[in-house]
């Protein structure tokens, strides 16, 4: 099967392709390709597929997901999300919105109209992808017996679509900018809009990038724009966050809503932050996220580094793997030990990760405080550390960054957004830790 990241791929010629998973089952069929356009004459960002299944029920299905296409069928990985597709206010359809679409062709001699007939996609890195080229044929009547007449491709950059300008700043101009940013500085634009239109972006935004700018946040901010959103919309945004971070903004939200928003959840989802809730904000269980990398006792360095490359892994997440009996889901079987990714890499592929286990770890036990966690990790220098319950099953684990936001104090976040951006991002511009003893006084010692 070739690589989804092999050749350029023009949407003509996927559409209709049963989409399988990795178990080789067909979930629907390929109906549409999802794109987010970008500022200037960048090519449009590829965010997903809309997917068809049996009923004609269309689903999206995140780029990210998509293990592998060619001529025949799509693959996909990781849990479907079944909730009917609804395109944002930011979105276009490549099938639906550009085919037939009437454009300006940029050329040396002089522009020219052209109607577009099909869009190419190509892969820039790993599971991510933009638009690349455009078959365009000339503009005027279609051809009879769907014939299109001469077709032209020419590069991505070579057209102008429709209503495109160079200045302005309306919604959609926005949208392409924010696009290309980088999380926390998507979250500064929103922290200085008004609470208006901070909700009209919000809601014409991608899950994946308002969830990634929801927690840069300041806590107000995070409550006050999760509560203006549409139950469906706030829970797909949730499921987007990290699961601590979605239980820390569930918890201050009022029992009402936030049960609300937990019923509109994936059940698989909510059970993660229903979960966590259960556990007091300042200790391990609070901190922790319940999806770290879990492998069994006969999976090899091989199998390890194969979980560890996943896309959708943080980089904290991934230095460490943890080995655990049967079931491999947290609450796992029995907790064995912890490998480092450095250590994958020096072992032979076959060498089983049993046989690497660090027994120098011990692992956190839930209920430990942030003292205690504090000190944990730096009488180890880890960046990532393994919670367990009093049975030694493996539930979670605790990353560096989880540690910081819980000693930092409570307001740093907005701290930083209203600090000129030159400061924000100077190392001397960090707030200063709250004292362990603040947090230890507000009973989380």
């Amino acid at each position: 099967m070739a690589s989804a990241t092999s050749s350029t791929i023009f949407v003509s010629r996927i559409r209709g392709l049963p989409v399988l998973d990795l178990s080789g089952d067909q979930v629907g069929r390929l109906r549409d390709v999802v794109v987010q356009r970008r500022a200037g004459f960048l090519a449009p960002r590829v965010k997903g597929l809309v997917v068809e299944l049996f009923a004609r029920h269309r689903i999206f299905i995140p780029m990210v997901r998509t293990s592998s296409i060619d001529a025949v069928q799509v693959v996909i990985s990781g849990v479907v999300n079944t909730r009917r597709f609804e395109r944002r206010d930011s979105e276009t359809l490549v099938i639906d919105d550009l085919f037939d679409l009437g454009v300006e062709r940029l050329d040396p001699a002089g522009p020219s109209r052209a109607v577009i007939f099909d869009v190419a996609m190509t892969p820039v890195r790993s599971r991510d992808w933009e638009l690349s080229q455009v078959a365009l044929r000339a503009a005027g009547p279609a051809r009879r017996f769907g014939r299109p007449g001469n077709v032209t491709i020419v590069d991505w950059r070579s057209i102008r679509l429709p209503g495109t300008t160079d200045g302005g700043q309306g919604t959609e101009q926005l949208l392409a900018q924010l696009e290309d940013m980088k999380a926390a500085d998507v979250a500064r634009e929103l922290h200085e809009m008004t609470p208006e239109r901070r909700v009209e972006v919000a809601s014409a935004l991608d899950d994946t990038k308002l969830a990634d700018a929801i927690e840069e946040l300041p806590e107000d901010e995070q409550v006050a724009l999760i509560s203006q959103l549409e139950p469906d919309r706030a829970a797909d945004v949730l499921e987007e966050m990290d699961p601590d971070d979605a239980a820390d903004l569930i918890n201050e939200l009022s029992d009402d809503m936030a049960e609300v928003l937990l019923q509109h959840m994936e059940p698989s989802e909510a059970r993660d932050v229903r979960r966590l809730l259960s556990y007091s904000e300042f200790t391990a269980g609070g901190m922790m996220t319940p999806e770290p990398v879990v492998l069994p006792p006969d999976a090899t360095v091989a199998d390890a580094l194969a979980r560890i490359r996943e896309p959708t892994l943080t980089p904290a997440l991934a230095c460490m793997a943890y080995v655990c009996r049967a079931p491999l889901e947290t609450p796992t079987g029995r907790y064995i030990g912890a490998v480092h990714f450095q250590r994958l890499l020096r072992e032979p592929p076959s060498t089983l990760v049993s046989a690497l286990v660090d027994t120098d770890i011990e692992p956190v036990s839930v209920d430990a405080g942030l003292h205690a966690v504090s000190r944990y990790f730096a009488t180890y220098n880890l960046v990532n550390a393994p919670v367990v319950d009093s049975s030694h099953r493996l539930i979670g684990a605790i990353t560096v960054d989880d540690v910081l936001d819980h000693a930092l104090p409570t307001d740093w976040r907005g701290d930083q957004l209203d600090a000129p951006l030159e400061e924000a991002t100077g190392i001397g511009q960090i707030p200063p830790v709250r004292p362990l003893d603040e947090a230890v006084s507000r009973g989380q010692g």
